[in-house]
Protein backbone atom coordinates (compact mmCIF):
# COMPACT_ATOMS: atom_id res chain seq x y z
CA UNK A 1 0.00 0.00 0.00
CA UNK A 2 0.92 3.32 -0.85
CA UNK A 3 4.27 2.74 -2.11
CA UNK A 4 4.23 6.06 -4.09
CA UNK A 5 3.59 8.44 -0.88
CA UNK A 6 6.43 6.30 0.81
CA UNK A 7 8.94 7.75 -2.00
CA UNK A 8 7.83 10.41 -1.76
CA UNK A 9 8.61 11.27 1.76
CA UNK A 10 11.70 9.38 1.64
CA UNK A 11 12.66 11.45 -1.29
CA UNK A 12 12.05 14.91 0.34
CA UNK A 13 14.72 13.53 3.35
CA UNK A 14 17.36 12.34 0.79
CA UNK A 15 17.13 16.07 -1.14
CA UNK A 16 17.78 17.89 2.01
CA UNK A 17 20.38 16.03 3.35
CA UNK A 18 22.34 16.19 -0.53
CA UNK A 19 21.25 20.32 -0.01
CA UNK A 20 22.88 20.67 3.47
CA UNK A 21 25.91 17.98 2.83
CA UNK A 22 27.09 19.83 -0.58
CA UNK A 23 26.34 23.37 0.94
CA UNK A 24 28.70 21.91 4.04
CA UNK A 25 31.21 20.52 2.06
CA UNK A 26 31.79 23.88 -0.36
CA UNK A 27 32.46 25.25 3.51
CA UNK A 28 34.70 22.99 4.07
CA UNK A 29 32.56 22.28 7.23
CA UNK A 30 32.21 18.44 6.68
CA UNK A 31 33.66 15.23 8.02
CA UNK A 32 33.29 12.00 8.66
CA UNK A 33 32.17 10.38 11.72
CA UNK A 34 32.09 6.80 12.94
CA UNK A 35 28.50 5.00 12.91
CA UNK A 36 26.13 4.14 10.15
CA UNK A 37 23.38 6.38 8.16
CA UNK A 38 19.79 5.11 9.02
CA UNK A 39 17.73 4.72 6.38
CA UNK A 40 14.39 6.57 5.97
CA UNK A 41 11.90 3.99 6.92
CA UNK A 42 13.85 2.39 9.43
CA UNK A 43 14.68 5.55 11.81
CA UNK A 44 11.67 5.57 13.81
CA UNK A 45 12.41 2.05 14.57
CA UNK A 46 15.95 1.88 14.97
CA UNK A 47 15.06 5.12 17.53
CA UNK A 48 12.96 3.24 19.39
CA UNK A 49 15.89 0.70 19.92
CA UNK A 50 18.51 2.83 21.27
CA UNK A 51 15.39 4.00 24.03
CA UNK A 52 15.31 0.08 24.78
CA UNK A 53 17.53 -0.63 28.27
CA UNK A 54 20.78 -2.41 27.32
CA UNK A 55 21.47 -4.11 30.78
CA UNK A 56 19.01 -7.51 30.56
CA UNK A 57 22.60 -8.80 31.28
CA UNK A 58 23.22 -6.80 34.32
CA UNK A 59 20.21 -6.53 35.82
CA UNK A 60 21.47 -6.62 39.37
CA UNK A 61 23.27 -3.15 38.93
CA UNK A 62 21.60 -0.48 40.92
CA UNK A 63 19.91 2.32 39.07
CA UNK A 64 22.68 4.77 40.62
CA UNK A 65 25.63 2.51 39.55
CA UNK A 66 24.03 2.86 35.87
CA UNK A 67 23.28 6.42 35.63
CA UNK A 68 26.69 7.15 36.40
CA UNK A 69 28.22 4.49 34.06
CA UNK A 70 25.90 5.89 30.89
CA UNK A 71 27.10 9.25 31.60
CA UNK A 72 30.57 7.82 31.48
CA UNK A 73 30.44 5.93 28.20
CA UNK A 74 28.90 9.34 26.98
CA UNK A 75 31.76 10.94 27.91
CA UNK A 76 33.98 8.84 26.74
CA UNK A 77 32.27 8.57 23.36
CA UNK A 78 32.27 12.21 23.10
CA UNK A 79 36.57 12.01 23.45
CA UNK A 80 36.79 8.95 21.33
CA UNK A 81 35.05 11.20 18.16
CA UNK A 82 37.28 14.16 19.58
CA UNK A 83 40.47 12.08 19.16
CA UNK A 84 39.40 10.45 16.30
CA UNK A 85 38.93 13.80 13.99
CA UNK A 86 42.75 15.09 15.90
CA UNK A 87 44.25 11.85 14.64
CA UNK A 88 42.80 12.31 11.11
CA UNK A 89 43.97 15.57 10.80
CA UNK A 90 47.85 14.49 12.25
CA UNK A 91 48.24 11.33 10.81
CA UNK A 92 46.41 10.39 7.53
CA UNK A 93 47.06 6.64 8.48
CA UNK A 94 44.42 6.21 10.84
CA UNK A 95 41.97 6.80 8.36
CA UNK A 96 42.47 3.00 7.39
CA UNK A 97 40.55 2.09 10.95
CA UNK A 98 37.12 3.29 9.48
CA UNK A 99 35.74 2.52 6.07
CA UNK A 100 35.39 5.69 3.63
CA UNK A 101 33.08 6.67 0.86
CA UNK A 102 34.54 7.96 -2.61
CA UNK A 103 34.50 11.34 -1.42
CA UNK A 104 36.54 11.09 1.57
CA UNK A 105 38.86 8.20 -0.20
CA UNK A 106 39.99 10.75 -2.49
CA UNK A 107 40.55 12.80 0.12
CA UNK A 108 43.56 10.88 1.73
CA UNK A 109 46.18 14.13 1.68
CA UNK A 110 43.77 17.16 2.91
CA UNK A 111 46.84 19.35 1.42
CA UNK A 112 45.45 18.50 -2.05
CA UNK A 113 42.03 18.31 -1.56
CA UNK A 114 41.50 21.90 -1.31
CA UNK A 115 42.99 22.36 -5.23
CA UNK A 116 40.43 19.18 -6.41
CA UNK A 117 37.23 20.36 -8.66
CA UNK A 118 34.34 21.11 -6.71
CA UNK A 119 32.47 18.99 -9.52
CA UNK A 120 34.85 16.13 -9.71
CA UNK A 121 34.19 16.15 -5.69
CA UNK A 122 30.47 16.13 -5.56
CA UNK A 123 30.55 13.65 -8.32
CA UNK A 124 32.21 11.05 -6.20
CA UNK A 125 30.48 12.44 -2.88
CA UNK A 126 27.04 11.14 -4.65
CA UNK A 127 28.24 8.20 -6.55
CA UNK A 128 27.58 6.23 -3.32
CA UNK A 129 24.21 6.30 -3.58
CA UNK A 130 24.57 5.64 -7.29
CA UNK A 131 27.15 2.90 -7.75
CA UNK A 132 27.63 -0.57 -6.72
CA UNK A 133 31.02 -0.04 -5.48
CA UNK A 134 33.21 -2.35 -3.22
CA UNK A 135 32.62 0.23 -0.22
CA UNK A 136 28.85 -0.28 -0.33
CA UNK A 137 26.30 -3.15 -0.69
CA UNK A 138 22.21 -2.80 -0.12
CA UNK A 139 21.29 -3.84 3.30
CA UNK A 140 17.47 -4.72 3.22
CA UNK A 141 17.75 -6.54 6.99
CA UNK A 142 19.72 -4.48 8.53
CA UNK A 143 18.16 -1.24 7.15
CA UNK A 144 21.78 0.50 7.66
CA UNK A 145 23.76 1.67 5.04
CA UNK A 146 27.33 0.78 5.66
CA UNK A 147 28.95 3.95 5.28
CA UNK A 148 27.99 7.94 4.91
CA UNK A 149 27.62 9.04 8.34
CA UNK A 150 28.89 12.58 8.23
CA UNK A 151 28.89 15.59 10.89
CA UNK A 152 29.25 19.14 10.27
CA UNK A 153 32.34 21.20 12.04
CA UNK A 154 30.26 23.80 13.07
CA UNK A 155 25.73 22.47 13.18
CA UNK A 156 24.00 24.15 10.10
CA UNK A 157 20.12 25.19 10.65
CA UNK A 158 17.66 24.58 8.75
CA UNK A 159 16.39 28.20 6.82
CA UNK A 160 13.62 28.46 4.43
CA UNK A 161 16.18 28.59 0.99
CA UNK A 162 17.06 25.07 1.84
CA UNK A 163 13.74 23.81 1.91
CA UNK A 164 11.94 26.05 -0.65
CA UNK A 165 13.04 23.69 -3.77
CA UNK A 166 12.30 20.28 -1.57
CA UNK A 167 9.03 21.31 -0.61
CA UNK A 168 7.55 22.69 -3.69
CA UNK A 169 8.82 19.53 -5.39
CA UNK A 170 6.93 17.10 -2.35
CA UNK A 171 4.32 19.45 -3.27
CA UNK A 172 3.94 18.38 -6.20
CA UNK A 173 4.49 14.86 -6.05
CA UNK A 174 1.61 14.57 -3.74
CA UNK A 175 -0.66 16.37 -6.13
CA UNK A 176 0.44 14.12 -8.99
CA UNK A 177 -0.11 11.55 -6.08
CA UNK A 178 -4.02 12.21 -6.67
CA UNK A 179 -3.41 14.18 -3.19
CA UNK A 180 -6.39 17.20 -2.89
CA UNK A 181 -4.42 20.56 -3.09
CA UNK A 182 -5.30 21.98 0.63
CA UNK A 183 -4.16 18.46 1.77
CA UNK A 184 -1.01 19.06 -0.17
CA UNK A 185 -0.46 22.36 1.06
CA UNK A 186 -1.54 21.58 4.53
CA UNK A 187 1.65 18.90 4.58
CA UNK A 188 3.74 20.90 2.97
CA UNK A 189 3.21 23.99 5.47
CA UNK A 190 3.56 21.73 8.18
CA UNK A 191 6.30 20.54 7.42
CA UNK A 192 8.44 24.05 6.80
CA UNK A 193 7.22 25.25 10.34
CA UNK A 194 8.66 22.16 11.66
CA UNK A 195 11.71 21.87 9.86
CA UNK A 196 12.71 26.03 9.85
CA UNK A 197 15.75 26.57 12.30
CA UNK A 198 16.59 23.48 13.26
CA UNK A 199 19.80 23.26 14.18
CA UNK A 200 21.38 19.85 12.11
CA UNK A 201 25.16 18.51 13.21
CA UNK A 202 24.70 14.92 11.97
CA UNK A 203 23.21 13.61 8.52
CA UNK A 204 21.24 11.53 10.77
CA UNK A 205 19.70 14.32 12.49
CA UNK A 206 18.04 15.54 9.17
CA UNK A 207 16.71 11.97 8.98
CA UNK A 208 14.94 12.12 11.93
CA UNK A 209 14.02 15.78 11.74
CA UNK A 210 12.36 15.21 8.50
CA UNK A 211 10.68 11.73 9.25
CA UNK A 212 8.94 13.26 12.50
CA UNK A 213 8.37 16.37 10.37
CA UNK A 214 6.28 14.22 7.95
CA UNK A 215 4.92 11.82 10.03
CA UNK A 216 3.80 14.51 12.52
CA UNK A 217 2.06 16.54 9.05
CA UNK A 218 0.41 13.20 7.83
CA UNK A 219 -0.87 12.28 11.39
CA UNK A 220 -3.08 15.76 11.85
CA UNK A 221 -4.29 14.78 8.70
CA UNK A 222 -5.68 11.59 8.32
CA UNK A 223 -6.55 11.53 12.25
CA UNK A 224 -10.25 12.69 12.21
CA UNK A 225 -12.02 12.38 15.23
CA UNK A 226 -15.57 10.30 15.19
CA UNK A 227 -17.02 7.47 17.18
CA UNK A 228 -16.64 3.96 15.46
CA UNK A 229 -19.77 1.99 14.24
CA UNK A 230 -19.29 -0.82 16.66
CA UNK A 231 -18.91 1.81 20.01
CA UNK A 232 -22.63 3.16 18.04
CA UNK A 233 -24.44 -0.22 17.59
CA UNK A 234 -23.47 -0.62 21.57
CA UNK A 235 -25.10 2.74 22.13
CA UNK A 236 -28.58 1.50 20.54
CA UNK A 237 -28.27 -1.42 21.66
CA UNK A 238 -28.47 -0.22 25.59
CA UNK A 239 -31.49 2.31 24.45
CA UNK A 240 -33.26 -1.38 22.69
CA UNK A 241 -32.41 0.20 19.16
CA UNK A 242 -30.71 -0.62 16.27
CA UNK A 243 -28.40 1.42 14.74
CA UNK A 244 -29.59 2.19 11.40
CA UNK A 245 -26.84 3.04 8.63
CA UNK A 246 -28.05 3.68 5.00
CA UNK A 247 -25.26 3.60 2.49
CA UNK A 248 -24.52 5.69 -0.47
CA UNK A 249 -22.65 6.45 -3.35
CA UNK A 250 -21.79 5.89 -7.48
CA UNK A 251 -21.63 2.76 -9.60
CA UNK A 252 -18.53 0.70 -9.17
CA UNK A 253 -17.30 1.14 -6.11
CA UNK A 254 -17.97 -1.82 -4.72
CA UNK A 255 -21.22 -0.72 -2.05
CA UNK A 256 -23.13 -3.48 -2.21
CA UNK A 257 -20.14 -6.15 -1.54
CA UNK A 258 -19.11 -3.29 1.46
CA UNK A 259 -22.83 -3.97 2.70
CA UNK A 260 -22.16 -8.28 2.85
CA UNK A 261 -18.70 -7.60 4.05
CA UNK A 262 -20.31 -5.52 6.67
CA UNK A 263 -22.78 -8.03 7.71
CA UNK A 264 -20.37 -10.68 8.02
CA UNK A 265 -17.65 -8.71 9.78
CA UNK A 266 -20.91 -8.15 12.96
CA UNK A 267 -22.06 -11.36 12.49
CA UNK A 268 -18.89 -13.04 13.69
CA UNK A 269 -19.05 -10.40 16.57
CA UNK A 270 -22.21 -11.42 17.83
CA UNK A 271 -24.78 -9.03 16.51
CA UNK A 272 -27.86 -9.99 14.06
CA UNK A 273 -27.80 -7.36 10.74
CA UNK A 274 -30.55 -7.02 8.39
CA UNK A 275 -30.46 -5.94 5.08
CA UNK A 276 -32.67 -3.66 3.48
CA UNK A 277 -32.30 -3.94 -0.83
CA UNK A 278 -33.24 -0.31 -1.15
CA UNK A 279 -32.17 0.08 -5.00
CA UNK A 280 -34.89 -0.45 -6.75
CA UNK A 281 -33.65 1.61 -9.88
CA UNK A 282 -30.74 -0.49 -11.02
CA UNK A 283 -31.71 -4.09 -12.74
CA UNK A 284 -30.77 -6.69 -11.04
CA UNK A 285 -29.61 -4.65 -7.92
CA UNK A 286 -31.77 -7.22 -5.56
CA UNK A 287 -30.44 -9.93 -6.82
CA UNK A 288 -27.11 -9.17 -6.20
CA UNK A 289 -27.87 -7.79 -2.74
CA UNK A 290 -29.91 -10.96 -2.31
CA UNK A 291 -26.93 -12.92 -3.16
CA UNK A 292 -24.39 -11.78 -0.61
CA UNK A 293 -27.11 -11.72 1.97
CA UNK A 294 -27.44 -15.65 1.85
CA UNK A 295 -23.82 -15.60 1.36
CA UNK A 296 -23.54 -14.44 4.54
CA UNK A 297 -26.86 -15.58 6.33
CA UNK A 298 -28.42 -12.42 7.11
CA UNK A 299 -32.04 -11.40 6.74
CA UNK A 300 -32.78 -9.36 3.62
CA UNK A 301 -36.00 -6.98 3.12
CA UNK A 302 -36.78 -6.57 -0.26
CA UNK A 303 -40.18 -5.01 -2.64
CA UNK A 304 -40.38 -5.09 -6.12
CA UNK A 305 -38.19 -3.74 -8.92
CA UNK A 306 -39.60 -0.23 -9.13
CA UNK A 307 -40.89 0.28 -6.03
CA UNK A 308 -40.37 2.90 -3.56
CA UNK A 309 -37.10 2.63 -1.95
CA UNK A 310 -38.05 4.66 1.15
CA UNK A 311 -40.50 2.19 2.13
CA UNK A 312 -38.28 -0.78 1.58
CA UNK A 313 -36.09 1.05 3.88
CA UNK A 314 -38.49 1.60 6.29
CA UNK A 315 -39.59 -2.07 6.63
CA UNK A 316 -36.05 -3.17 6.90
CA UNK A 317 -36.01 -0.53 10.76
CA UNK A 318 -39.44 -1.96 11.77
CA UNK A 319 -38.26 -5.46 11.30
CA UNK A 320 -35.45 -5.02 12.89
CA UNK A 321 -36.84 -3.27 16.09
CA UNK A 322 -39.65 -6.21 16.23
CA UNK A 323 -37.60 -8.73 16.04
CA UNK A 324 -34.62 -7.28 18.40
CA UNK A 325 -31.98 -7.19 15.72
CA UNK A 326 -28.96 -4.67 16.50
CA UNK A 327 -27.89 -3.60 13.02
CA UNK A 328 -29.79 -2.29 9.59
CA UNK A 329 -27.64 -1.96 6.63
CA UNK A 330 -29.91 -0.27 3.71
CA UNK A 331 -28.70 -0.48 0.23
CA UNK A 332 -29.08 2.32 -2.23
CA UNK A 333 -29.12 2.80 -6.07
CA UNK A 334 -25.33 4.46 -6.83
CA UNK A 335 -25.90 7.51 -8.64
CA UNK A 336 -23.25 10.10 -9.90
CA UNK A 337 -23.64 13.14 -7.44
CA UNK A 338 -24.85 15.45 -10.54
CA UNK A 339 -28.35 13.36 -10.62
CA UNK A 340 -30.50 16.02 -8.73
CA UNK A 341 -33.73 13.70 -9.11
CA UNK A 342 -31.75 10.43 -7.61
CA UNK A 343 -30.30 12.46 -5.32
CA UNK A 344 -33.64 13.96 -3.94
CA UNK A 345 -34.74 10.14 -3.90
CA UNK A 346 -32.09 9.81 -1.70
CA UNK A 347 -33.27 12.37 0.68
CA UNK A 348 -36.42 10.91 0.50
CA UNK A 349 -35.26 7.50 1.83
CA UNK A 350 -32.91 9.53 4.77
CA UNK A 351 -36.45 11.45 5.97
CA UNK A 352 -38.20 8.06 6.52
CA UNK A 353 -35.52 5.93 7.56
CA UNK A 354 -34.19 7.83 9.90
CA UNK A 355 -30.43 6.49 9.52
CA UNK A 356 -27.95 7.31 12.53
CA UNK A 357 -25.38 7.12 9.76
CA UNK A 358 -25.22 8.02 6.19
CA UNK A 359 -22.01 6.55 5.09
CA UNK A 360 -20.63 7.50 1.59
CA UNK A 361 -18.64 4.22 0.21
CA UNK A 362 -15.63 5.16 -2.29
CA UNK A 363 -13.19 3.72 -4.26
CA UNK A 364 -9.23 4.01 -3.09
CA UNK A 365 -8.13 3.85 -6.85
CA UNK A 366 -10.04 6.66 -8.12
CA UNK A 367 -8.18 9.05 -5.90
CA UNK A 368 -8.98 12.82 -6.00
CA UNK A 369 -12.10 11.89 -7.74
CA UNK A 370 -13.49 9.94 -4.74
CA UNK A 371 -12.71 13.11 -2.60
CA UNK A 372 -14.52 15.50 -5.14
CA UNK A 373 -17.35 12.88 -5.12
CA UNK A 374 -17.81 12.89 -1.21
CA UNK A 375 -17.69 16.01 -0.91
CA UNK A 376 -20.57 16.74 -3.18
CA UNK A 377 -22.40 14.20 -1.49
CA UNK A 378 -21.83 15.87 1.61
CA UNK A 379 -23.14 18.68 0.16
CA UNK A 380 -26.60 17.47 -0.88
CA UNK A 381 -27.25 14.92 2.15
CA UNK A 382 -24.63 15.35 4.81
CA UNK A 383 -22.51 12.33 5.00
CA UNK A 384 -21.16 11.12 9.10
CA UNK A 385 -18.43 8.84 6.93
CA UNK A 386 -16.48 7.31 4.81
CA UNK A 387 -15.62 4.07 3.32
CA UNK A 388 -12.48 3.46 1.27
CA UNK A 389 -13.01 -0.14 -1.04
CA UNK A 390 -9.97 -1.93 -2.73
CA UNK A 391 -7.35 0.18 0.25
CA UNK A 392 -5.13 -2.68 -0.48
CA UNK A 393 -4.50 -2.12 -4.27
CA UNK A 394 -4.06 1.98 -3.56
CA UNK A 395 -0.21 2.46 -4.36
CA UNK A 396 -0.86 6.18 -4.78
CA UNK A 397 -3.04 6.89 -1.16
CA UNK A 398 -4.47 9.89 -2.27
CA UNK A 399 -7.92 9.22 -1.53
CA UNK A 400 -6.75 7.56 1.88
CA UNK A 401 -4.72 10.81 3.45
CA UNK A 402 -7.06 13.64 1.45
CA UNK A 403 -11.32 12.44 1.91
CA UNK A 404 -11.40 12.62 5.79
CA UNK A 405 -9.49 15.92 5.84
CA UNK A 406 -11.35 17.35 2.83
CA UNK A 407 -14.82 16.51 4.63
CA UNK A 408 -14.45 16.51 8.30
CA UNK A 409 -16.09 13.46 8.19
CA UNK A 410 -13.61 9.95 9.53
CA UNK A 411 -12.97 7.05 7.61
CA UNK A 412 -14.72 3.99 9.17
CA UNK A 413 -13.38 0.45 7.09
CA UNK A 414 -10.82 -0.10 5.20
CA UNK A 415 -11.92 -2.86 1.90
CA UNK A 416 -8.62 -4.85 1.97
CA UNK A 417 -9.48 -7.59 -0.82
CA UNK A 418 -12.25 -9.73 -2.28
CA UNK A 419 -13.51 -12.22 0.16
CA UNK A 420 -16.08 -11.07 3.25
CA UNK A 421 -13.30 -11.12 5.61
CA UNK A 422 -11.17 -8.59 3.68
CA UNK A 423 -12.18 -5.41 5.64
CA UNK A 424 -10.86 -3.48 9.00
CA UNK A 425 -11.94 -0.62 11.16
CA UNK A 426 -10.12 1.98 10.03
CA UNK A 427 -7.40 3.12 13.24
CA UNK A 428 -5.15 6.32 11.88
CA UNK A 429 -1.96 4.93 13.92
CA UNK A 430 -2.09 1.83 12.04
CA UNK A 431 -2.44 4.25 8.36
CA UNK A 432 0.56 6.50 9.74
CA UNK A 433 2.36 2.75 10.18
CA UNK A 434 1.42 2.19 6.58
CA UNK A 435 2.52 5.32 5.10
CA UNK A 436 6.11 5.40 7.11
CA UNK A 437 7.35 1.62 7.14
CA UNK A 438 8.98 0.07 4.18
CA UNK A 439 7.87 -3.06 4.77
CA UNK A 440 4.05 -4.14 4.77
CA UNK A 441 4.57 -7.15 7.18
CA UNK A 442 5.72 -4.71 10.11
CA UNK A 443 2.66 -2.75 10.21
CA UNK A 444 0.02 -5.62 10.07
Amino acid sequence: MFESLKKKFSRTSDKLEEELIEEAQEENNLEEESGKKFSFFSFGKKDNKEKEPENSDVAEIPQEVESLSEEKVLEESDEEVMEESEAESLDDSEEEKSKKSHFWSRNKNKETSENDDENESKSHFWSRNKDNSDEEEETPDDEEEPSGMFSFITAKTISEKHLEDILWELEMGLLEGDVAMEVASEVVDSVKDDLVGRKIKRSNDITEYTYNALKNAVSEIINIPGKSMTEMIEAKKAQGEPLVVMFVGINGTGKTTTIGKLANYYLKKGYTPVIAAADTFRAGAIEQVKYHADNVGVKLIKHQKGSDPAAVAFDAVEHAKAQGKELVLIDTAGRMQTNTNLMDEMKKIKRVAKPDLVVFVGDALTGNDATQQASKFNEAIDIDGVILTKADADSKGGASLSIGYVIKKPILFLGMGQEYDDIREYDADWMLNQLFSENEEETD
